[in-house]
């Protein structure tokens, strides 16, 4: 048994414990209500000690019965609780996408980086990637290629002007109109 396994399986014990033994060991049997809350049992000690006690607000709302007021508390344990359960999940799912891409990222070195070999480097093409295989269409032209006439003034991936910025954010976004009426045909 793991060691995450074993910490589980105490804290249910625990858990389990604290449900049971108040049950088992007749704790509040002394009582008309042995398990009234926090709020009930301070207005039977406020009223025992002053009679006359006055208190100084009402509540916006008063169930009821008792079993309301139960159902609502319980109904507004079950949100925070899937709040909660949200928010640790959403983090979770985060950090293993993370961990996903940071390991895709490790195991295939010539993406881009620059830490491609002499195969890749001689494999680069118009989009001017050094260590990576030039990207290229579904028709098998370079990107880049895809940007105008391939003219001196055409702006092309990864030429480093914004020009080029801007043709490269769309190559990886599938090219512009005259790119994908190309493609369709």
């Amino acid at each position: 048994m793991s060691r995450n396994a074993r910490i589980n399986t105490l804290l249910l014990v625990l858990v389990a414990a604290l449900a049971v033994l108040p049950l088992a060991l007749g704790l509040g049997d002394h009582k008309e209500e042995p398990f009234t809350g926090a709020d009930a049992e301070a207005e039977t000690a406020i009223t025992e000690i002053d009679p006359d006690y006055e208190p100084w607000f009402s509540p916006l709302y008063e169930p009821p019965s008792g079993e309301i007021e139960s159902a609502l508390f319980a109904l507004q344990a079950a949100i925070g609780a899937g709040v909660l359960a949200y928010y640790f999940g959403l983090r979770r799912g985060r950090r293993q996408g993370e961990a996903l891409a940071r390991t895709r990222s490790e195991a295939d070195p010539g993406s881009g980086d620059g830490a491609g070999t002499e195969a890749d480097a001689d494999d680069a093409g118009a989009d001017g990637r050094p260590g990576g295989a030039a990207r290229r269409d579904a028709a098998g032209e370079p990107a880049a290629a895809r940007h105008g006439d391939g003219g001196p003034a055409a702006p092309r991936a990864g030429d480093g002007t914004a020009a080029g910025v801007r043709a490269g954010a769309e190559a990886d976004a599938g090219g512009s109109g005259e790119a994908a009426s190309r493609r369709r045909d």
